[in-house]
């Protein structure tokens, strides 16, 4: 069987430790490059309906790039994906204060969170090539309770899906909300996504106070700019300032919350990209899913191919509980305590038609 895993190095930092660049490939041509570096997903290639692979992942050129610190281009987040209100939380009595990186609020793990990190690295070569990344968190890392041992692995399927499985343990009471953060454009990086075809499983979502954090309601989708429960042009109600919410996050920076609540993995997204023909299907064991817009990217960034990144370039769709949980006492629980294991698993599915 050819080998299916190719590893490089990426780059060295100040202090002489190295980081690499794997790229994963299968027998139909999809390649993804990772860096053990906070688990980047560098680059994601896809085929349109003519059979054409491009590119359909936001990523930098170099690792110094990702060095200067990125707008969350691809990264694994942790301990915590999205927002804690004030930056701190109260977890069987006891209060605990997190490093403040959104205003007043805490977002993303903090300042120096698991995108920040060099994951130790396993690959696994086979005709679903993966690469197995581990990190410890000790106890007290950005604030939160807890040795935390953390394992994501990365799988490239057969049928063109990039498969990530979350696991982890803790030695404390403590709470935890992974996921990925990456930018996707399935037209390649030729234009913005605002033609891009949505659907999202959900008939609710968050709604947020001006720092973002949620109010608490879960509010239904009809008859709103949220509703993506058909299949909807991204930009048909991007602008629509109208709605409150619309302005408060800039465009759509919001969690909905499936209809499906159970942990099986399940349909939570379908994305189409019309003038390529290219489709993802992502799958997830999470409750809710954060779409966000790239509301912010503002063209200082280029990739690979060379065009800048701006506004509305991309789109995020965050599998995960809900932000703010562990001070929302009415949203599902994010908290893992000794002897139980935190699993959680997404999966993007790339096809054309």
């Amino acid at each position: 069987m050819a080998q299916r895993i190719q590893r490089e190095v990426f780059g060295t930092f100040p202090d002489g430790r190295e980081a690499h660049l794997f790229t994963l490939r299968n027998a139909a041509g999809m390649e993804v490059k990772l860096t053990n570096y906070g688990g980047y997903i560098v680059a994601c290639t896809a085929p349109d309906r003519s059979g054409q692979f491009d590119n359909v992942v936001l990523g930098l050129p170099t690792f110094a790039d990702y060095l200067k610190g990125t707008p969350s281009l691809g990264p694994i987040i942790g301990r915590f994906g999205n927002r804690i209100a004030n930056a701190r939380f109260t977890l069987d009595g006891q209060a605990y204060t997190l490093a403040t990186n959104n205003g007043k609020n805490h977002i993303h793990g903090g300042p120096k969170g698991f995108d920040k990190k060099l994951w130790d690295a396993t690959p696994v070569d086979g005709a679903e090539p993966a690469l197995r990344l581990q990190y410890t968190s000790p106890d007290g890392e950005e604030g939160y309770p807890g040795t935390l041992a953390v394992t994501v692995t990365y799988t490239l399927q057969k049928d063109n899906a990039l498969r990530i499985d979350y696991q982890a343990t803790t030695d404390k009471p403590t709470v935890l909300n992974l996921t990925n953060h990456a930018y996707f454009n399935l037209s390649g990086m030729k234009q913005d996504v605002l033609n891009h075809e949505l659907m999202i499983a959900a008939d609710r979502f968050l709604p947020t106070d001006p720092g973002q954090i949620p109010t608490g309601e879960l509010r239904s989708v009809a008859g709103t700019p949220f509703d993506f429960r058909k299949p909807t042009a991204i930009g048909a109600r991007i602008n629509d300032t109208s709605e409150e919410q619309i302005r408060l996050g800039h465009g759509y920076d919001h969690c909905w919350v499936f209809a499906d609540p159970s942990t099986k993995l399940k349909l939570g997204a379908t994305v189409y990209e019309p003038t390529t023909g290219r489709r993802m299907e992502m799958f997830t064991t999470e409750p809710a899913v954060q779409l966000y817009t790239a509301n912010h990217l503002n063209g200082k960034l280029q990739g690979k191919e060379g065009v800048p990144y701006v506004r509305r370039f991309g789109l995020c769709l965050e599998t995960q509980h809900f932000p703010d949980s562990p001070n929302q006492p009415s949203f599902p629980s994010t908290v893992l305590r000794p002897g139980q294991t935190y699993r959680s698993t997404t999966l993007y599915r790339f096809s054309a038609k």
